[in-house]
């Protein structure tokens, strides 16, 4: 606690203060915190669906666009089978009632385990500025479902896609009020250059991410 205090004195005395912050100060700071302020952003000069289409396509995210939700189930299994994947997949709950088996997928509502190879899951929106699914945790959004797969199938509603990631977080907090326990941040496949500088796809998580955009 002697070096925390050190510290926050030595950072206080730059500041040109002095001593413990005072009620007024305390106060000032608590306003601040709940009005959310934004700062500077560059403009957005450009329709978010497509900002987004063109973002996850960057980031070696493959997409596809149906006409309405119902559609899902034929795109999903058009793109297991043009990859070689498997057939069988775990999703979020809200998603079980789509006809899957029409499509010839089997698919389960559950959390996924380790030896699941594909998770289909929804977004609670998309970031159209960087490309990013935000996905909330929860008993009927379980994190593993996007985390543990090699293949992560994400179902995105246009109307959910945000310009920017204050868009995002100001979307969730007038919708939901309080925070989840976790926020995952999704852009692209899992990915690292640790190693001589070569990127990796799939080193912590799926190798590959599919967006089917939705009305």
């Amino acid at each position: 606690m002697a070096a925390r205090e050190n510290i926050l004195s030595r950072i206080r005395a730059a500041q040109g203060r002095r001593g413990a912050p005072g009620a007024d100060e305390r106060a000032a700071i608590d306003a601040h915190l709940k009005a959310h302020p934004r700062g500077p952003r560059p403009p957005a000069e450009w329709a978010a669906v497509e900002r987004f289409t063109e973002r996850v396509t960057a980031l070696s995210t493959t997409c596809d666009k149906v006409g309405d939700l119902a559609a899902v189930p034929s795109a999903v299994a058009n793109y297991l089978m043009q990859h070689g994947l498997s057939m069988s997949a775990v999703c979020w709950p809200e998603y079980l009632e789509l006809e899957w088996d029409a499509a010839g997928i089997k698919v389960e509502a559950r959390a996924a385990q380790g030896s699941d190879l594909v998770g289909i899951t929804g977004a609670f929106c998309a970031i159209a500025e960087t490309g990013t699914l935000m996905l909330l945790s929860g008993p009927r959004t379980p994190a593993a479902t996007s985390l543990l797969p090699e293949t992560h199938i994400a179902v995105v509603r246009a109307g959910r896609i945000v310009p920017s990631m204050e868009d995002a977080w100001g979307l969730l907090r007038s919708e939901r009020g309080t925070m989840p326990r976790a926020v995952n941040f999704v852009s692209g496949p899992s990915r690292t250059a640790d190693i001589e500088q070569t990127l990796v796809l799939g080193a912590h998580g799926p190798y590959r991410v599919h967006v089917v955009l939705v009305p």
